[in-house]
Parts: C-alpha cells; sequence; structure tokens
C-alpha cells in the first residue's frame, strides 16, 4: 500500500483579505503535494478557514449581517483564489461546520473527563486584536493592540501538566519542530514555568463560537477550537481504521508567527486527548518588502492575482517558490520577479522548448526523430537525468525546494549548452539521422525536466506535453515516442519587455 502523506496549511482567519502570504503558503503546501504524488504517495491536502471569535461576531455586526453569512461570503474570496492558483487541496474546512464543532466538543468532553480543564478567575491583560489575554511583557513589546483589564471566571486547560513531555517528545524526535532554529525557539520558550491555557469566553462577551458542552454558558477559545481542524477532515471520532490511515499528520506548514500555538498548545492539547503528536510542524518565513513584513496593517499587501493578471499563474507560483529558503524570510519586489522570470522561464525553459520544436517542425516534418547511435554527450545527458530526478526529490525530501527548482534549472541549461556544442541546425544538412537523435535527446530532457517542475508549474508544463504530444509523465528515459507528431508550437514564456515595466 503506498504512503498517505497528509500535509496540512493553517486556517486562514475569515476576516482577512487573501493576500501573498496566504498564496505562499498555500502554493507550497500544493507543490509539496503534488511532488508526493508524483513520487509514488497517496497525499492527502487540506487547508480552510477560521471563523470562530470576538472580530469575526463584530465584523458581522458592522455589516448587520449574520455571522455565518458574513463567514460564507468571506470564505468565497479563498476559495477562489485557490481555484485560481490552481491548489489541489482534497478538502477544505470551515470551523463552523458541523463535522468540526462535533470533534471540538468530543475533545473538551475527553480532556475534562481527564481532569485537566478547570473553572478559575482570571484578571488580567486582555489584546481585543489577538482574542487572548496576555502577560506585562508583551503589553510593553508594542506587539499588540487594544489591551483592556479584565477580570472573569473562565476554564482553563491544564497545559503546564505536560510542559515536561513535550520538552522530552521535542528533544526525541528532531524533525518534529523545523527548521532548527525553530526548535530551539521552542525550546528556549519551554525553559520558563508553561502557564496553563485559558480555553473559553463568557457568552455574555462572545456568543459566535462553540458552545462549551459542559458549561452552556461560554463558548470556546478561538485556539483550542480552530487547532483541532486538523484531526476533524481526516475524520477523527468516526472510523478509527479510517483515521489512523491520515493520522498523525506529515507535516503541518505555518508561517513562524504561529509557532508558539502549533508547537505548544497543540501538541499539549493531543497529549490530553491520548492522540498521537504531528510527525512535523514547518514554520517558514515572511515575505518582505522593504525589509518590512507583507501585512494588511502596514499598507504593503501584494494581492497575488494582480501579479497573476499580469504574468500568469505559473509564473508567480514558480518565483515565489523559488525565491524563499525556507525557514528565512524573503524579499519581494516587481523588478526581482521580472529578472527571474526572464532568466529561468523565458530564456532557459521555454527558448529550449521553441529550439527543440523549431528543428523537428523544419526538418523532420514535425515528427519526433527515430535515434541511432549515441555519442559519448547524449549518454552524459541521460546519466544528468537520472542525477537530476535523485537531486531533485532529495532536495524536495530536505524541504529546499529553491534548490530543487534550481537542479532542475541546471539540467535544462545543461541541454542548452548541449546543443551549441552538437550544433543540430548544421548537423542536419550533412547527417539528418545523428541530428535526429541530438533533437530527440533534446526533446526528451526537457520533458523529464518539465515533469518534476510540473508540481511548481503544472498548466505551463501540460502546455508543454500538449507541443510534445505526450501523456508520459514518467521519470525515467526514454517516454517520448519517435515517430510521434508534435502538436501545435506554443510560446510557454514570453519574454517581458523590461522597457515597459
Amino acid at each position: 500500500m503506498n504512503k498517505i502523506f497528509y500535509i496540512t496549511t493553517p486556517i486562514y482567519y475569515v476576516n482577512d483579505i487573501p493576500h501573498i502570504g496566504h498564496a505562499y503558503t498555500t502554493i507550497l503546501a500544493d507543490v509539496i503535494s503534488r511532488h508526493q504524488k508524483q513520487i509514488g504517495n497517496d497525499s492527502f491536502f487540506l487547508t480552510g478557514v477560521d471563523e470562530h471569535g470576538q472580530k469575526v461576531q463584530e465584523a458581522a455586526k458592522k455589516r448587520e449581517v449574520n455571522p455565518l453569512h458574513h463567514c460564507d461570503e468571506m470564505a468565497k474570496r479563498f476559495t477562489s483564489l485557490w481555484q485560481e492558483l490552481h491548489i489541489s487541496n482534497d478538502d477544505f474546512i470551515r470551523t463552523t461546520e458541523q463535522r468540526h464543532q462535533k470533534v471540538v466538543k468530543k475533545i473538551l468532553n475527553i480532556v475534562n473527563d481527564a481532569g485537566d480543564i478547570y473553572a478559575d478567575e482570571y484578571e488580567g491583560l486582555y489584546s481585543i486584536s489577538e482574542e487572548r489575554f496576555i502577560t506585562e511583557k508583551e503589553s510593553e513589546s508594542g506587539q499588540f493592540r487594544d489591551i483592556k483589564k479584565l477580570k472573569e471566571k473562565n476554564y482553563f486547560f491544564k497545559m503546564s501538566k505536560y510542559q515536561d513531555q513535550l520538552i522530552d517528545h521535542i528533544n526525541k524526535n528532531p524533525k518534529f519542530i523545523q527548521p532548527e532554529h525553530r526548535k530551539n525557539e521552542i525550546l528556549g520558550f519551554l525553559k520558563q514555568p508553561l502557564n496553563d491555557l485559558c480555553i473559553s469566553r463568557p457568552k455574555s462577551r462572545l456568543d459566535w463560537g462553540i458552545e462549551l458542552p459542559f458549561d452552556s454558558n461560554y463558548v470556546t477559545y478561538v485556539w483550542f477550537d480552530a487547532l483541532i481542524n486538523y484531526i476533524t477532515a481526516p475524520g477523527y471520532g468516526e472510523d478509527p481504521q479510517e483515521f489512523q490511515k491520515f493520522w498523525p499528520a506529515s507535516m503541518h506548514l505555518i508561517g513562524k508567527d504561529i509557532l508558539t500555538t502549533h508547537a505548544v498548545y497543540w501538541p499539549t492539547m493531543l497529549m490530553a486527548a491520548g492522540i498521537k503528536l504531528p510527525e512535523t510542524i514547518f514554520a517558514h518565513g515572511w515575505w518582505l518588502m522593504k525589509d518590512e513584513k507583507m501585512s494588511k496593517s502596514s499598507g504593503n499587501v501584494i494581492n497575488p492575482l494582480d501579479l497573476i493578471e499580469d504574468y500568469g499563474v505559473d509564473p508567480v507560483r514558480y518565483y515565489l517558490m523559488r525565491e524563499m529558503v525556507l525557514g528565512h524570510d524573503a524579499s519581494f519586489s516587481k523588478e526581482s520577479f521580472i529578472t527571474r522570470y526572464n532568466s529561468d522561464l523565458a530564456n532557459d525553459f521555454g527558448n529550449l522548448l521553441s529550439r527543440v520544436s523549431t528543428l523537428i517542425n523544419k526538418n523532420y516534418e514535425g515528427i519526433i526523430p527515430n535515434v541511432s547511435d549515441f555519442s559519448s554527450l547524449e549518454i552524459e545527458i541521460q546519466h544528468s537525468s537520472r542525477e537530476v530526478v535523485k537531486n531533485f526529490d532529495s532536495h524536495m525530501s530536505n524541504m529546499a525546494i529553491n534548490e530543487a527548482i534550481e537542479a532542475a534549472l541546471q539540467f535544462v541549461r545543461s541541454i542548452n549548452k548541449y546543443f551549441e556544442q552538437s550544433v543540430p541546425w548544421k548537423v542536419v544538412k550533412d547527417d539528418k539521422i545523428f541530428a535526429g537523435t541530438i533533437l530527440y535527446t533534446g526533446a526528451e530532457a526537457l520533458r523529464i525536466a518539465a515533469v518534476l517542475l510540473s508540481s511548481i508549474m503544472p498548466e505551463r508544463t501540460k502546455n508543454l506535453f500538449l507541443v510534445l504530444n505526450t501523456t508520459s509523465t514518467g521519470r525515467d528515459w526514454g517516454g517520448l515516442k519517435p515517430g510521434t507528431q508534435l502538436g501545435p508550437l506554443t510560446v510557454l514564456f514570453p519574454r517581458i519587455n523590461t522597457e515597459n515595466n
């Protein structure tokens, strides 16, 4: 049986306007999921939206609509964008769904019955913007808005009880939190005593949430509710055997700003409920513009749809995957996008398809030529094709997506160099049979490169396969069949004129 690779994005806050940060995480998950399928695994890819909490309730009230109606409209912005970005998610979860509410209540009852939830009166600083209680130190940091003092009775989860168990798990499972510096960040956080987690809000203040199953005067704190989505989607509490096919999750993909909730709150919740912990929590960096995080409050959000309208979906996907070293921040600029597009996609990848197809159309009536004996150069290309597949997979498994892409592009560049050395446009005048071997070698190498890059650029590579008139997506040499009539030539990546941009 094939391995199941279960990957999740965070569930995005429903009030947000989808921007490049949301797009990046979701495209990254999509690329990983597609690659898993390419190497023979069954991938289950989950994304969705978080729909409860104070700010959602207030936004609906301001619009004078029912909160669920508000969420219905807001959620469509995400589902529409994912369709636009060629996202191949298997499920889209909304925390207002009955299937999710049922699981949240089940987990609350399990944790409560285990004696890990208690009621207490709490007085402290509350950040309305973050919808949680904060410390004096956090208040002084300037990172929290709309702070007020609150004194109220609430329910608390005994998170502190699981501190040592969590530290032990992190130390024994080096891949649990990645990259390494994020793991060290959490271990540093856990050197201080862990506070218990307030997991309720009184209905007198907030009623847009999942009601506590053991006290109808309270709703569940939004983070305790939201994190449980990861076990709702694969069917927790429905069919234990089916759930075990997917759980534990192979990877929770998150932004670094929600690391603590995923690497501390979530695992301790799972421990209390007697559920296995996910295999990996991977926190990626932020996209920066002029070294400032892209955010709605700073006014520097880039709508990915604007880039797509001008340049197409796949070039945007390519740029986002190629430019960020996972685990670190990356800087965005339109100039760097155009440079990357023209260099990698127009000059290297697109130009190779144009070269191959033009020469075959001109000299072989558009039919992929037969091959004769290979020279050392062709044998070297075949060897390189096997190596690039191996290297590509290795980089992908190490979450070095940018290096995987570069390995594929280096292979493409080597084919262009091979053409310069072999000069098939000259050879064809004297030795049409061997020129055909050169062109077949270039076309087949291009097909393999396109197969590798199809997880990053699923639509443009489909167009390339149409030009080569092949359905072969295997990664071994020999997928192209001599005698096949080429399809109509498509310019995959028209060069961007920098004078007009």
